[in-house]
């Protein structure tokens, strides 16, 4: 098992090196190794990646994806949000040593992410039309992109709808595309929230 650790963190050809002789992350897959050594049920990783390369950080997720596949509880505090939504199940958000709350990423993504609806016209538009102003709707880049953000807890988007009301209108698009909130932009309305 310890072999095999350490060949999943790139050291075991570093196995005979002096610690005070390896890089800063090769110390940092060293403590993680460590902490791995007597296969542990809980996991406690307090900012893992911070400080290494690229090649380690994939490393580093890969194993903990691993872990976790075992039944493994993993605790991770991180700043780097993006990591925390590839890998987490659940998430706890703190600010200011308080903690804001703690959810289900899938059911806070859910109930706290926006979906956008981003439309790209053929032909710019100098304001709404009076059968739009029900929508969530804002005219950007000089009247040419209609964006409608919807709620996603919602049954129905509305989307139809409002393709119907823009048709109706003869109001054309050449493109459209859909974004969604990430989990950075929830934690920090969270935060400003919370401050």
């Amino acid at each position: 098992y310890i072999e095999k650790t350490l060949k999943d963190l790139s050291l075991w050809d570093k196995k005979d090196n002096r610690i005070m002789e390896l890089s800063g992350g090769m110390k940092r897959r060293v403590l993680i190794a460590k902490a791995l050594s007597h296969e542990p049920k809980i996991l406690f990783l307090d900012e893992p990646t911070a400080g290494v390369d690229v090649e380690l950080r994939k490393d580093m997720w890969e194993l903990v994806r691993k872990l976790r596949e075992k039944g493994v509880t993993i605790i991770l505090t991180t700043h780097y949000i993006e990591e925390a939504e590839e890998i987490a199940d659940r998430i706890g958000v703190i600010n200011n040593g308080q903690l804001v709350l703690v959810e289900e990423k899938t059911e806070l993504m859910r109930k706290l992410g926006k979906k956008q609806l981003t439309l790209d016209l053929k032909t710019e538009l100098s304001s709404l039309p009076t059968s739009l102003k029900g929508f969530d709707l804002v005219l950007n880049n000089n009247g040419l992109q209609l964006v409608y953000t919807y709620d996603t807890l919602e049954d129905h988007t509305g989307i139809a709808t409002l393709l119907q009301h823009l048709s109706e209108e003869g109001i054309q698009f050449k493109d459209l595309k859909t974004d969604q909130s990430s989990l950075e932009d929830i934690f920090v309305s969270l935060v400003k929230e919370s401050a």
